[in-house]
């Protein structure tokens, strides 16, 4: 097995025996990069010697005896959503495109202090707004399975990069299921932690009460180790948990006994496909034979889930982006008549048609003499899917579903229907919602070649447990060590 098809895990633990240093893993990474991205788009920056450099320093921490860190000299991709101080950070819009962060995101601080690699930065739906990382300003990302395919969004350039074996781990963020819908495309192992458990400072906000950052990997142990370098309380985020980073490796190998499992009556539904069907099938029987219940649970209001989140999301950007307005930073129109035509053009300018089309759903609806007919409305209703969450993990330990109603879509193929597009989260914008964990785990390939992902939900701050039954997953079956042709080419 080549060094990039390893899992991430392995990879791990070759670091830490000495088996292979992080500069070879590193120059690896970017050589494949090399090789690959001009075709698949994944990255918009790469520098390769702070790459470098950062791995060297590493290796001769090792080398003189010292502690490192969880991630060992392991490289990790970053969404273009996350600050890096000194790194771009563009959001994949054209607003920020020279835009450079004075400081750096309490999760990026993490990375560092667990000694990762910092590879470069990854491609994204602008701002973090789509499900196919063709909103991006910049560049189209393909999916690392087939060419011409999407790699599901926003988080697809972290998402490919990982698939095409271009970096073992990646940072993503999630406010809808823009980590486990395109891990689901991608075939790797992808979290949204509960709301919370990782701090959003220096995260570029979209939708302040939805969104969370969190891992993607090629196995589900390097996932958690991600995931643990970069949760804990922070006072810098008002809505960090006050907890410490919670223990996600002691018990990870330990298999749940007594695992009960709940099927969503009200997730099957039409409009999915027949491969998903009987891979989602397929995975529990998996489960089913090693021991676990499958019985049948009710989320009555998740049928008004796809309404109510693109209520309150797109109201939350609409607020939150009225901070860019070509005053203190980011792109300014060079033309305008006076103060307010400035702001017009500027805005015009800068944001592409997906944001627009956002902000102005949700200043519409949080509009005098729509807010409670819209806005107040949804957040009671957002409280009724929580509660029935609740009420199903009294009944069983975990939710499982399909990540997404189909495989990846062609590129193009639905930009021009925003609706079908937002359909393709029905399955996982109820966990931001409701501000629980999931967690898509590779579970089987279309007749097309394409990966298919399992979703698996969580109660609240159950991470470590979700993991574990993951990995039991992983174990009993073989489709994390499958890898698309590219990533075998060295």
């Amino acid at each position: 097995m080549s060094i990039l098809s390893t899992p991430a895990g392995d990879l791990l633990a070759q670091l830490n025996q000495g088996e292979v240093t992080s500069v070879e893993l590193t120059q690896a990474c970017l050589d494949q990069i090399s090789r690959h991205d001009q075709q698949l788009g994944a990255f918009l920056h790469i520098d390769r010697e702070f790459a470098l450099s950062q791995a060297k320093a590493i290796d001769e921490k090792r080398a003189a005896g010292e502690t490192v860190g969880p991630l060992a000299g392991i490289p990790v991709a970053v969404k273009d959503v996350v600050c890096h101080k000194g790194q771009p950070c563009t959001c994949a819009s054209r607003y920020l495109k020279d835009f450079i962060p004075p400081y750096s995101a309490t999760a990026i601080e993490k990375l560092q202090a667990a000694d990762a690699v910092l590879l470069g930065r990854t491609n994204m739906d602008e701002f973090a707004m789509g499900s196919s990382t063709e909103n991006s300003a910049y560049q189209k990302t393909h999916n690392p399975w087939k060419e011409g395919y999407a790699p599901g969004g926003s988080s697809g350039g972290s998402a490919a990069a990982v698939g095409a074996r271009m970096a073992p781990l990646a940072v993503g963020s999630d406010t809808g299921g823009s980590i486990r819908q395109p891990a689901s495309f991608c075939g790797i192992v992808g979290m949204k932690p509960t709301y919370g458990r990782v701090s959003r400072y220096g995260l570029v906000a979209f939708a302040s009460s939805l969104d969370q950052i969190g891992p993607f990997g090629t196995d589900v142990t390097a996932t958690a180790t991600l995931l643990q370098a970069m949760s804990g309380h922070d006072p810098l985020d008002s809505t960090s948990i006050n907890q410490p980073a919670p223990d996600l490796l002691t018990d990870l190998d330990k298999p749940l006994d007594g695992l009960k499992i709940g099927l969503v009556k009200e997730f099957q539904a039409d409009g999915l496909e027949e491969d998903v069907i009987k891979a989602t099938d397929e995975a529990l029987d998996v489960y089913r034979n090693l021991g676990a219940e499958v019985k049948d649970v009710s989320l009555p209001h998740a049928r008004y889930g796809v309404a109510t989140y693109y209520i309150i999301a797109p109201a939350e950007a609409s607020s939150n982006l009225s901070r860019y307005d070509g005053v203190h930073f980011g792109h300014r129109a060079e033309k305008f008549k006076d103060l307010t035509d400035m702001y017009r053009q500027t805005r015009e300018e800068g944001f592409g048609p997906e944001v627009k089309r956002r902000i102005m759903m949700g200043t519409y609806t949080l509009s005098a003499g729509y807010i409670d007919a819209y806005y107040v409305k949804a957040l009671k209703v957002r409280r009724l899917i929580r509660e029935d969450y609740d009420k199903a993990f009294a009944e069983v330990d975990f939710i499982a579903s399909p990540a997404c109603p189909t495989p990846a879509f062609k590129i193009g193929e639905l930009i021009d229907d925003p609706l079908a597009m937002y359909l393709s989260d029905m399955f996982t914008l109820g966990a931001n919602l409701a501000g629980i964990p999931g967690i898509s785990i590779p579970a089987g390939m279309s007749g097309d070649g394409l990966p298919i992902g399992l979703q698996l939900l969580g109660p609240p701050l159950e991470e470590a447990r979700l993991l574990r039954a993951a990995k039991m997953f992983e174990q009993a079956t073989d489709w994390h060590l499958k890898v698309p042709e590219l990533a075998n080419h060295e």
